[in-house]
């Protein structure tokens, strides 16, 4: 594959990022919202033009476009925030800003001559309307809309666990891509289960360090390490008879079945969200093991170098010397895996002959 100067949207940290230079895609510029997200970026990725600001504002998207048109990129990755959108059929779009930051990535397709489009997404996306030429529209039709003469378009609901990750994660990922290439979906392979992942790392105390690089654990309040020392693997502490969460005056907490909830190792990771640090949050306890005492070890949410390994980001990942975690589970909680992203493009060729 010959080399592709690409720009990003919505870039946070880079997550998504990660291995496109492994597949000869060169990000130039990028774009986010928050100076505290674009410094991890520039952390990252020193070499990238960065682009501080909303991008919806004619001033810094006048800035970005500046910049866009000098470099001339064939590559664009645009992953627009989504929360806060509305199901097809609703009628309250039009609460939420958010909802229209995919237009700005039509105005950058409008205003370039792109080869490769990825737009990536939460699996909702697909289904969502919105307000294009008087009418409510998917995204999809609206894509076909404006650019079915100039791209071949797709979409696709896939999940990270079918492609080499150790977490099930769905994303909507649309392809628009120019006809002079080729680009099929990567084969799905065998999933990788917890304990083939993070299974020789050794048990963790709470607040307990090991020698090894990011594998720490948290510390968590005694109630939740009692709690979850009395629950086994697969199961939640909200289920249990005597040890169960509670208030601070006694009275039982209650919750949704996954949450205090330990993983099982003979699956994936469940989906690794924002809050991935919170032992009552939703899936985010380790498995554990069976104690001699009949109790359970690593009452605790995953380390850090855990949460790496089923993100598929490298374990000896480069972060800053002053990472705060708390930032760091939310970036990675609202990242594509990147290992994902890099089998969906490693399948993007030229052609040698033109249909």
């Amino acid at each position: 594959m010959h080399e592709l100067i690409g720009i990003s949207m919505f870039s946070s940290a880079g997550i998504a990022e990660t291995y496109l230079k492994d597949l000869n895609i060169q990000i130039k510029l990028a774009n986010e919202l928050l100076q505290e997200r674009a410094n991890y970026y520039l952390h990252f990725y020193p070499q990238v033009d960065m682009v501080v600001g909303d991008i919806m504002s004619d001033a810094v998207f006048s800035t970005y476009m500046d910049k866009a048109i000098t470099l001339n990129p064939k590559f664009l990755l645009a992953t627009p925030p989504c929360q806060g959108m509305s199901s097809l059929g609703k009628k309250d779009y039009v609460e939420d800003y958010r909802n229209y930051l995919i237009f700005a990535v039509l105005k950058v397709i409008d205003s370039l001559d792109l080869d490769i489009i990825i737009i990536e997404n939460v699996p909702k996306f697909l289904k969502l309307v919105f307000p294009y030429n008087g009418q409510l529209l998917k995204i999809i039709d609206i894509l076909r809309l404006k650019y079915s003469n100039k791209y071949i378009i797709e979409s696709h609901i896939v999940n990270a666990k079918d492609y080499g990750v150790p977490q099930s994660r769905p994303r909507a990922i649309i392809k628009l891509y120019k006809s002079n290439y080729s680009w099929d979906m990567p084969q799905p392979e065998k999933e990788i289960t917890l304990k083939t992942a993070i299974g020789h790392l050794p048990s963790l105390k709470n607040g307990e360090h090991s020698d090894i690089k990011y594998h720490y654990a948290l510390k968590h309040s005694p109630m939740h390490v009692e709690v979850m020392s009395h629950t086994p693997e697969g199961c939640s502490a909200i289920k249990n008879d005597i040890y169960y969460p509670k208030k601070p005056d006694g009275q039982r907490i209650n919750g949704f079945h996954n949450t205090y909830n330990r993983m099982r190792w003979d699956l994936p990771c469940p989906a690794v969200t924002t809050n991935s640090g919170m032992i009552s949050g939703h899936n985010n306890v380790h498995p554990g093991r069976r104690l001699p005492d009949g109790t359970y070890s690593d009452a605790r949410v995953l380390s850090l170098l855990e949460l790496l390994i089923v993100s598929s980001l490298p374990e000896n990942w480069n972060l800053p010397e002053n990472y705060k975690e708390n930032m760091v589970r939310t970036l990675i909680g609202e990242a594509i895996p990147p290992k994902l992203l890099y089998k969906i493009l490693s399948t993007l060729d030229t052609k040698t002959h033109v249909d």
